[in-house]
C-alpha cells in the first residue's frame, strides 16, 4: 500500500477523485481515505499544516494501514536561485531547521532520539529516484536534494538565505521533516515531493495564494505518475 500525506485539501482532492469506492476512517479528528487508484492500494490523508499535525497523521497511518511506503506531497518555498514557481524538489533527505539546542552547544537542527542524535533523516533512495523519474515529463525543472522543515512560514529572502546556508537545503516547508521523522522511527520507507509555490525572493501572502494551485497541480500530476508505475 502507498500512503500519501498532504497538508492541504487541494492537494488531496485531486487524487481522491481517482480513487475507486474510497473508504473513510476517522481518527484524532483526521480522515483517511483508502481504496484503489490505477489498481494500486492507496491511503490518502490531509494532515493539516505543521509538524505536529503531520507527525500525528503519519503515526496513525502507519498503525492503521501499515503502508509499504509513505510519500509527503505538496508545495514549498524555494531556497535556491535555481528553483522557481512550478519547479519540483524530491528529497534525498530532510532536516528540521527550527530544532534548536544551540544553547547546549549542539548544532542547530540536530534531533535527539532516545538512542542517537542526528541532523539529517535519509529518504528512501529507490522511492526518491522513482519520484524524480515521474517528474521528468511534466515540463518542470526537477532537483533531488535536502528539504528543510519548520513550524514557520518563510517569507523574507534573508530567512531563506540563512536556512539554505546552514543546511544546504533546496526548499522549505512545514510538514515533510515530521513525516520523515516518524517514518524513520518506525522504519517505514518515505520520500518527499514538493512543487515550488514561492520563489527565492520576498513573497507576499497573495503570491502564495496565486501560485499554490499551480504548484499543487504539478505535485498531483507527479503523484499520479508515481502510482501508475509503482
Amino acid at each position: 500500500m502507498i500512503g500519501i500525506i498532504c497538508a492541504l485539501k487541494i492537494e488531496v482532492d485531486g487524487l481522491k477523485a481517482l480513487m475507486e469506492a474510497p473508504e473513510t476512517t476517522q481518527k484524532a479528528g483526521l480522515e483517511f481515505f483508502s481504496g484503489k487508484i490505477f489498481d494500486k492500494d492507496v491511503v490518502l490523508l490531509e494532515c493539516g499544516v505543521g509538524k505536529v499535525n503531520a507527525a500525528v497523521g503519519t503515526q496513525i497511518m502507519i498503525d492503521l494501514f501499515k503502508p509499504d511506503v509513505i510519500i509527503n506531497s505538496g508545495i514549498a518555498g524555494s531556497l535556491s536561485k535555481n528553483l522557481t514557481i512550478g519547479d519540483i524538489v524530491v528529497s534525498s533527505d530532510c532536516v528540521e531547521h527550527d530544532f534548536n539546542c544551540t544553547a547546549l552547544d549542539e548544532p542547530r537542527g540536530q534531533l535527539w532520539f532516545t538512542n542517537e542524535k542526528r541532523i539529517d533523516i535519509p529518504a528512501d533512495k529507490e522511492t526518491s529516484a522513482k519520484l524524480a523519474e515521474c517528474c521528468q515529463g511534466l515540463g518542470s525543472h526537477v532537483l533531488v536534494g535536502r528539504i528543510a522543515t519548520g513550524d514557520v512560514f518563510i517569507v523574507y529572502r534573508r530567512q531563506r538565505e540563512a536556512i539554505a546556508m546552514e543546511f544546504d537545503a533546496l526548499c522549505c516547508e512545514m510538514e515533510g521533516g515530521a513525516v520523515g521523522h516518524v517514518c524513520y522511527m518506525n522504519k517505514v520507507p518515505f520520500a518527499i515531493l514538493r512543487s515550488i509555490s514561492d520563489d527565492f525572493k520576498f513573497n507576499k501572502p497573495e503570491n502564495y495564494d496565486e501560485f499554490k494551485e499551480l504548484a499543487a497541480d504539478r505535485a498531483i500530476k507527479a503523484m499520479k505518475m508515481f502510482i501508475r508505475m509503482d
